[in-house]
């Protein structure tokens, strides 16, 4: 089993960044990709950007792509999201998945 806790979430102006952590409790090799989603309130979970642990590739949803990049340091188990010019629409609690296992979320607000 591995257990993931996400961090990084807070409240940040339109416009503004965050970078979004996900470590991981073991190795995740064996499942291949760590994958981020969010879920906004009244809507629900959707795919956010996902890369696969050994050779790195990544894949966005066409909504965050050339603003959100997805990386991984392989050593420590821990994936990132690093968010740029967010907007009010980014609002949601972020989740990290490396299937079938799921984080608790991180809390992100846009707002002015």
């Amino acid at each position: 089993q591995v257990q993931l806790v996400e961090s990084g979430g807070g409240l940040v102006q339109p416009g503004g960044s965050l970078r979004l952590s996900c470590v991981a409790s073991a190795s995740i090799e064996r499942y291949l990709s760590m994958a981020w989603y969010r879920q906004a309130p009244g809507k629900e979970r959707e795919f956010v950007a996902s890369i696969y642990w050994t050779g790195g590739s990544t894949l966005y949803a066409d909504s965050v792509k050339g603003r959100f990049t997805v990386s991984r340091d392989y050593a420590k188990n821990t994936g990132y999201l690093q968010m740029g010019n967010l907007k009010p629409g980014d609002t949601a609690v972020y989740y990290c998945n490396v299937h079938p296992y799921w984080g608790q979320g991180t809390q992100v607000t846009v707002s002015s």
